[in-house]
């Protein structure tokens, strides 16, 4: 299986959650080994030369992500979650959503100046989460941070929402 190979385990659900948008499904491909191994790898083959130090998954689909890469690359994993869900001292980032307003939080001592930081989620639509959670991040003081998806939806322009001097990579892109 080839990378391009991937796209074809992705289930497209049309009209949801709601009509007029297309849905991409990538449970179709966590749950095909092969997939999954191709996919896990080519992620981490970005990254091996990076000096990454911290992998930041964002709740929820960005934990599968970020758990492997964290694996492969032998280096820590932090959870950016919803509000409430940390257990220790938090700080935290709103941001404006197509229906209201939600928040991201990050353990306080999660990153530190001397870390190299790897944000992923498995899909970037518009852009305003990782957003947040590059903020959130950036506001610890990292040595440098990367930003990583496994879909990009190129039509929602998410990409334009990204800092543009952070490194965005994206494994398909529909």
């Amino acid at each position: 299986m080839e990378l391009e190979d991937l796209k074809t385990s992705i289930r497209t659900i049309p009209d949801f959650p709601s009509k007029g948008i297309i849905f991409r499904d990538l449970t179709t491909l966590l749950k095909d080994g092969e997939a999954l191994h191709v996919m896990s790898q080519a992620l981490a083959d970005l990254y091996r030369e990076k000096g990454i130090t911290k992998v930041v998954g964002i709740e929820s689909r960005g934990f599968i992500g970020g758990s492997i890469l964290a694996y492969e690359l032998g280096c820590g994993f932090v959870p950016a979650r919803k509000p409430g869900k940390l257990p220790a001292v938090t700080i935290k980032k709103a941001y404006a959503k197509e229906y209201g307003v939600d928040t991201i939080e990050l353990h306080s001592d999660a990153i530190n100046s001397d870390d190299v930081v790897l944000l992923h989620d498995d899909l970037l639509a518009t852009g305003g989460t990782m957003r947040a959670c590059y903020d959130l991040v950036k506001s610890m003081n990292p040595k440098k941070v990367y930003i990583n998806f496994v879909v990009e939806l190129a039509d929602l322009k998410g990409r334009d929402n990204l800092p543009a001097e952070c490194e965005v990579t994206s494994l398909l892109t529909f």
